[in-house]
């Protein structure tokens, strides 16, 4: 009997509250299972059939900017070996795979001609996902910025918000009938934050709250991508990917007017104009950072304010707050910006972490989706959670299998939290949760980490670039197999 077979979860977790059976009959009959990767985590073949750089390239290129000084050259190498890949999506019984286009493919400049090379690849991509049972959700941008925008400013500048929805048009043209649903952007809040404020991910600047414009242009990319999908007539749904998390002061009441401006930050800043049409109000003690926003376009925010089919929701953690700057990650230049924030992540000492020392609380998920419910309410339209992982260490192989059973009890428990939430009498009673997509299908390039997280259901050699499933890989096949209703076959 293969190991895939004869693999059981290790049973409930420790409040005793699931089970694979016990989960996948509380999965309703119309929400959707996927797996989500990103183009330049897995891809490799940065050189290849005519792509052009990205703001990532550079950034990897710099001495000290990546753990280990990791290259990603070649990454999972999915560029060449996606064939296979797709099939391991598949065989998970899954319904949809979530995967990014990777903007410097298919043109190169980000302005100008496209390359047909790149825009091949993506094609055989999508025909392979359809041919193979799965639905696709494309993201459309994933952080990868063609390089030479960023040289004429990136997302400072309002002119790249014009060339990604002339980007997002023609792969509506390419794509539209054929992809069930469109993500305009994947966390602008990571790209404003650590982009360009702390500097600790590309394009690596270090501008603290001078970094709002890029906040502001990413979003009406955002809307300007929604008309321009809309305009040359996509079939799918079309939506938006925000990271949340809530956010808690540490104790004192310095701290609790951090939390707020944090909440702003990580938040709402992101959400508001996208689905309330309006920049949230900062408290009066911090206005000056946030005046840029006061002043931006009234017609912008009706731009960016559009109707959308879902809204996609990221979240991995809860944020505890405390006044004053944080200690400097290992392998963080002590002369970044982080040194110079009035305030920083705390510890949650009473829950367990990740890998990347993030700390894991499935009821923190509950928590996010009921504040979504109260501050949108009737604005808030169906939601997907786009992404949901954890990274651990190298599991241990036993029988034939790579045991990461701390990765099943994060999944489980948090998926179980997000159908509690929606519950009647639940935090989150009246949002509508269609989907939940894990992430990722295959350990891969985790940005400034390099390959020292893992957050794969499947682990990659990423010297033979073997794939290999890990236990959580045939947990989730069999609550897929599980559900009320047939799993996609394969």
């Amino acid at each position: 009997m293969p190991p895939a077979d004869r693999f059981s979860a290790p049973g409930p977790d420790a409040s005793g509250h699931w089970s694979v059976e016990g989960l996948a009959a509380r999965i309703p009959d119309d929400f959707t299972l996927g797996v989500a990767t990103s183009a330049f985590q897995i891809e490799g073949a940065l050189d290849e059939d005519g792509r052009g750089p990205s703001v990532w390239d550079d950034f990897a290129a710099r001495r000290g900017m990546i753990a280990d000084g990791d290259s990603p050259a070649v990454a999972c190498d999915h560029y060449h070996l996606s064939p296979a890949d797709l099939d391991l999506v598949a065989g998970l019984g899954v319904d949809s795979y979530r995967f990014s286009i990777a903007w410097p493919r298919v043109q190169p400049e980000g302005r100008g001609a496209w390359n047909e090379r790149g825009w091949d690849f993506y094609d055989r991509l999508v025909d392979g996902m359809l041919s193979r049972g799965l639905s696709p959700m494309v993201t459309l941008y994933h952080w990868d910025t063609p390089l030479a925008l960023e040289h004429d400013g990136g997302w400072l500048s309002r002119e790249t918000a014009l060339r990604c929805a002339d980007y997002a048009a023609e792969a509506g043209r390419r794509f539209g009938d054929r992809v069930d649903r469109w993500v305009t952007l994947n966390e602008p809040v990571s790209v404003a934050l650590n982009g360009y404020a702390l500097g600790i991910h590309a394009p690596g600047r270090q501008l603290l709250f001078d970094a709002m414009p890029a906040v502001h242009h990413q979003l009406l990319a955002h809307g300007l991508s929604v008309q321009a999908l809309r305009a040359v007539g996509v079939r799918g749904d079309v939506g938006v990917t925000n990271m949340h998390a809530p956010v808690h002061p540490a104790r004192g009441p310095r701290d609790w007017i951090h939390a707020r401006i944090a909440d702003l930050l990580l938040n709402r800043l992101y959400a508001d104009p996208v689905l309330l049409g309006r920049y949230p109000r900062p408290p009066l003690l911090a206005t000056r950072p946030f005046r840029y926003l006061s002043h931006v376009p009234a017609e912008d925010l009706v731009t960016i304010h559009q109707p959308l089919d879902f809204y996609g929701v990221n979240y991995y953690y809860p944020a505890r707050i405390r006044s004053g700057p944080g200690p400097i990650p290992d392998g963080v230049s002590a002369t970044t910006a982080i040194a110079r924030t009035p305030f920083h992540l705390a510890d949650f000492p009473e829950y367990a972490s990740t890998g990347f020392g993030w700390p894991i609380s499935p009821m923190h998920c509950a928590v996010l989706l009921g504040e979504l419910r109260r501050r949108y309410g009737k604005s808030l339209p169906p939601v997907y959670i786009t992404e949901s992982g954890a990274s651990f260490p190298e599991p241990a192989q036993a029988d034939g299998v790579m045991h990461d059973d701390a990765r099943i009890a994060y999944l489980a428990s948090h998926l179980e939290a997000a159908l509690d939430a929606i519950q009647p009498g639940g935090p989150a009673e009246g949002v509508e949760l269609r989907g939940w997509y894990v992430w990722t299908l295959m350990d891969n390039f985790e940005w400034a980490a390099g390959y020292s997280q893992r957050f794969g259901l499947v682990h990659t050699d990423f010297e033979t670039l073997e794939r290999t499933p890990k236990a959580s890989y045939y947990w989730l096949r069999r609550l897929a197999r599980a559900r009320r209703r047939p799993a996609v076959s394969a």
